[in-house]
């Protein structure tokens, strides 16, 4: 006789409680993963040109590794009958999904309700809800045979979705039958059951909890559990601040055979839980989430820590729940030792709280940058334990556009993003200011007013130095300097480094001069509206002559490299190395020209000694580019001379000056560019030039 069922003749039912808890948390995980497998099978049914999602590491994790007909039920799905379209919906009476295994996969559903159910059954009396629900489920699942489900039962099984009316109550069917007399989207559901049995599971294991280590509540934990519940607490205690009042980070923790189990509520929502399982030296971490956006970035949070991802590409249906099937990931850190161990578990503790209204402070934030700023946006907040919790309390959006209104309606027009007139850069990183000032504001106990007032000075501040114009002219320029530099070091390579980096430097060469391209495009379309940028744009016209000429480079070191490097002596590398390195150097001081240029006159008066300081800075770093290129006129002397001197293959002579004349005619058109970049700033500055 086992000890449990010792103890539960004995009439001490209470002790078994944990025992039962710890059965229906792991039950639990199988009834999910049940789920999964039948959300692929009707992937693969309604796409079955698609391989079927491979789900076998989810099994083995669970136990389940050696049943071969879960692995096979996906691949073995199929549509019959219905119109064929393919649609997913399963329209018409004779469309269902047919599942050869059905059978066995209704039964472990109903064997493993069982076992989730037990804890909350026993402690409530046979009249309670919990009862009846769970009675009417497992009849409903009795009901059900064959090997084929209809759209109706389909959705009994899977949907997630709440009626608007109130919480999922017992309208479970006694006959699988009745379903057809449902509603597209039935009341209740079993994926619904087992979230709020989940949910009960979580209450009865605080009340069971038989100590509190660091505000977890756990029981049964063995001496070495002790340390690692603490290093999970501590993470999750130096950011649980930042959600200020909003419910969640409750955490349970308990030993279950040689597994320590952590288990986290995150928030309020039904399907937002995370489960830790430490076994080992290693984590295994079990996250569902309804949106497949904050799970991504939950995933950015967790893989510098070293976490290892499932292919998470295929577990939602986009057809089945009305969307609102969650997604099940695990990932699994393996750690070298217990001090790996405790500092991973403190850096998944720290990076909950980030999730909690995640995605209303992305559907906020949408309004001012697009989704990939959104996203940009709210993992800095989290890598810097900023958070974005106090930005919505102090208002959020209606905060930002306050400031927007506050600053003029000479700088934002309706309907005007906030990107769109700061800029990219510029605008995310006014928003994490924010952000930052919200929670410093609301961490001290200062006033709401006090933050919209800082916010309206933060954005008047970022108005005043808006120069989008050069924000295009730096970008462009680094695209130039970034070409050149990669010239320079190919050449630097030798004879076979040469021949390994070339077509690499080529092909990178040639994404960097399209994307030089576009920047001019761009502020060729701005010209069209806006006259000030017209001198801006015929700029980036010459600049762009910059970027063409060293691409050209680097695609004739490609060819080059192609078994052309003969008679290159030490001679005529040093030189041609030489002409590149001055080219560098000058896209360097048109770089330190323009940003010179950017912030001309803002230091004091003309005439004054800042003014003055700053105008001598700027023309002395023009002058710097004057100097290079009539040093590449020179070098281009020199390296014809090395060149005629050693190389006799016609071939490597002609490439090799070819690429030497391109490195100096880079150097003529930056001079041009630089002459045009002091015509802008001198009319800028309404000097004559």
């Amino acid at each position: 006789m086992q000890k449990s069922q010792a103890v539960a003749m004995l009439g001490q039912r209470g002790l078994m409680m944990p025992v039962w808890v710890n059965a229906a948390l792991a039950a639990n995980d199988r009834l999910k993963l049940y789920l999964s497998v039948l959300q692929a099978a009707v992937a693969h049914a309604e796409h079955p040109e698609r391989e079927a999602l491979d789900l076998s590491r989810e099994l083995t994790a669970l136990g389940l590794g050696s049943a071969t007909w879960l692995h096979e039920l996906p691949a073995g799905a199929s549509r019959v009958g219905g119109n064929g379209d393919g649609d997913g919906e399963g329209k018409g009476d004779g469309d269902v999904l047919l599942i050869p295994e059905l059978d066995r996969l209704v039964a472990a559903l109903n064997d493993d309700l069982a076992i989730m159910a037990r804890p909350v059954l026993e402690s409530s009396t046979t009249d309670a809800e919990p009862h009846l629900r769970v009675h009417q489920w497992q009849a409903w699942l009795d009901a059900l045979h064959g090997e084929q489900l209809d759209r109706h039962q389909l959705r009994s099984l899977t949907h997630g979705k709440r009626p608007a009316h109130g919480h999922a109550h017992s309208h479970a069917h006694t006959h699988a039958a009745d379903v057809d007399d449902l509603d597209d989207t039935p009341d209740d559901s079993l994926h619904l059951l087992i979230m709020d049995l989940h949910k009960a599971i979580n209450r009865l294991a605080a009340d069971l909890a038989s100590e509190v280590i660091a505000g977890a509540h756990v029981w049964q934990l063995a001496d070495d559990d002790r340390p690692l519940v603490e290093a999970f607490m501590r993470g999750l205690h130096r950011t649980a601040p930042l959600k200020f009042d909003h419910p969640g980070l409750d955490t349970a923790a308990t030993r279950d055979g040689d597994r320590l189990l952590l288990q986290n509520d995150i928030g309020t929502n039904d399907a937002h839980v995370l489960v830790i399982n430490v076994q080992g030296l290693a984590i295994t971490l079990t996250y569902s989430d309804l949106h497949r956006t904050r799970f991504a970035f939950f995933q950015s949070l967790l893989n510098p820590l070293g976490a290892s991802w499932s292919d998470m590409s295929s577990r939602v249906a986009p057809d089945l729940n009305e969307g609102q099937a969650y997604t099940v990931g695990n990932a699994r850190f393996a750690c070298e030792d217990r001090i790996r161990l405790a500092r991973t578990l403190e850096g998944i503790g720290a990076a909950i709280v980030f999730l909690i209204d995640w995605n209303r402070a992305r559907k906020r934030l949408v309004n001012f940058v697009d989704k990939e700023g959104a996203m940009a946006v709210l993992t800095a907040a989290a890598d810097n334990e900023v958070g974005h919790m106090a930005w919505l309390k102090a208002g959020g959006e209606r905060l930002i556009f306050g400031a927007m209104q506050a600053v003029g309606s000479g700088t934002f027009r309706i309907g005007d993003r906030l990107d769109e007139v700061l800029g990219e850069t510029q605008a995310r990183t006014f928003l994490l200011d924010v952000m930052r000032l919200a929670t410093q504001a609301l961490m001290n106990g200062q006033p709401i007013a006090l933050v919209a007032d800082e916010t309206r000075m933060l954005l008047a501040r970022q108005v005043q130095r808006r120069t989008t114009e050069f924000d295009l002219l730096d970008e462009h320029a680094a695209y130039c300097q970034t070409l050149a530099q990669a010239v320079s070091d190919a050449l630097d390579h030798g004879h076979d480094g040469l021949r390994e980096v070339a077509a690499d430097v080529a092909a990178r060469a040639k994404a960097w001069e399209r994307r030089a391209d576009h920047i001019v495009m761009q502020a060729r379309d701005e010209a069209t509206r806006l006259p000030r940028w017209q001198p801006v744009a015929r700029l980036l016209a010459i600049s762009d002559d910059v970027a063409d000429a060293l691409e050209e480079a680097a695609f004739m070191l490609s060819l080059i490299a192609d078994h052309h490097q003969k008679g290159w002596t030490a001679e005529v590398r040093q030189a041609l190395s030489k002409l590149a390195q001055t080219v560098l150097q000058a896209t360097q001081d048109h770089i330190r020209a323009l940003a010179i240029a950017r912030h001309l006159g803002e230091q004091g008066e003309p005439g004054t000694s800042g003014a003055t300081d700053d105008s001598d800075a700027f023309l002395a770093a023009t002058w710097a580019v004057l100097r290079a290129e009539r040093q590449c006129d020179d070098l281009l002397r020199q390296a014809r001379r090395a060149i005629l001197h050693t190389v006799e293959d016609a071939p490597s002579l002609m490439l090799a000056n070819d690429l030497a004349m391109t490195l100096e005619l880079a150097s003529d058109r930056l001079l041009s560019a630089s002459y045009a970049l002091r015509e802008v700033v001198f009319n800028k500055a309404g000097a004559a030039t």
